[in-house]
């Protein structure tokens, strides 16, 4: 997709309802997570405590709904959106307005979306942008530590990478620890608790070849399930998989120079 993020914005105001990995090329996606303002602080020190899944790349002040890297609109401008209360999934919706409140704090956190096109570009394959698919995400048994009312599991999403571009793959992602960074683990996923990679938690199944290793990164969807274990009274967030697409660039979150997209 080659929309500006404004676009792409209006689009999904307008009503269209898809995951946006391949959205916008070079221009950083987010997560969402809104809480109350009374779990604001809580939820500052989870992210803190627990890097990789949660990178903070802004935060909006109670009942804003834009800010310095969205010229845009937190409740209206993600394709789909999760609203929970008392930590159980209510409604899942286009728009959040109906359920919006001013005293809300909207977190942006890290996508790895984000590094997907610096794989690309060093020649690993992203399987599901190939196949069409939500990426694959799964709740894992390793505990993220917990913050005053906050606490829960580690979420990741998952990637095939051929063996030999295993090194590749982390090398390229450590390179963005603003956006989950490099992997937080390389293979055998039951020792992430994880039981069958064929049914993700979220998102969607995808191929795994001969001579393919299952990569796995911290993911932003680990907020929610902090929500649905802590249980706040209010909870807005993304639908797994569909992005708030930024107006920041990838590039605003690489250490060091950027990659020549192309390069093998």
């Amino acid at each position: 997709m080659t929309d500006s993020p404004a676009e792409a914005r209006a689009r999904f105001r307008a009503g269209l309802v898809t995951p946006t990995a391949g959205w916008c090329p070079g221009y950083t996606q987010a997560n969402l997570i809104a809480l109350p303002r009374e779990l604001a602080w809580d939820f500052l020190l989870f992210a803190q405590r627990n890097p990789q899944p949660c990178p903070v790349l802004d935060v909006l002040e109670p009942g804003e709904f834009g800010g310095p890297i969205l010229d845009g609109d937190v409740r209206t401008d993600i394709p789909l959106y999760r609203i929970y209360r008392d930590g159980v999934q209510v409604a899942e919706t286009p728009d959040a307005r109906e359920f919006w409140r001013d005293d809300l704090v909207a977190f942006l956190v890290g996508c790895s979306f984000t590094f997907e096109r610096a794989l690309l570009a060093a020649g690993v394959p992203v399987r599901h942008v190939e196949e069409g698919r939500n990426v694959p995400m799964y709740r894992t048994d390793r505990r993220c530590r917990g913050a005053g009312a906050l606490g829960g599991p580690m979420v990741v999403s998952m990637r095939p990478v051929p063996e030999h571009l295993v090194d590749t793959a982390v090398a390229v992602t450590a390179r963005y620890p603003s956006v989950h960074g490099a992997p937080v683990h390389v293979g055998d996923p039951a020792e992430l608790g994880i039981a069958d990679l064929a049914a993700p938690d979220y998102g969607d199944a995808v191929t795994v070849r001969e001579g393919e290793v299952p990569v796995f990164w911290g993911c932003g969807v680990t907020p929610q399930a902090a929500v649905v274990e802590s249980r706040p009274s209010l909870a807005i967030a993304h639908a797994p998989g569909h992005m708030l697409i930024t107006d920041a660039r990838d590039a605003d979150y690489l250490v060091g120079p950027e990659p020549l997209v192309g390069a093998g």
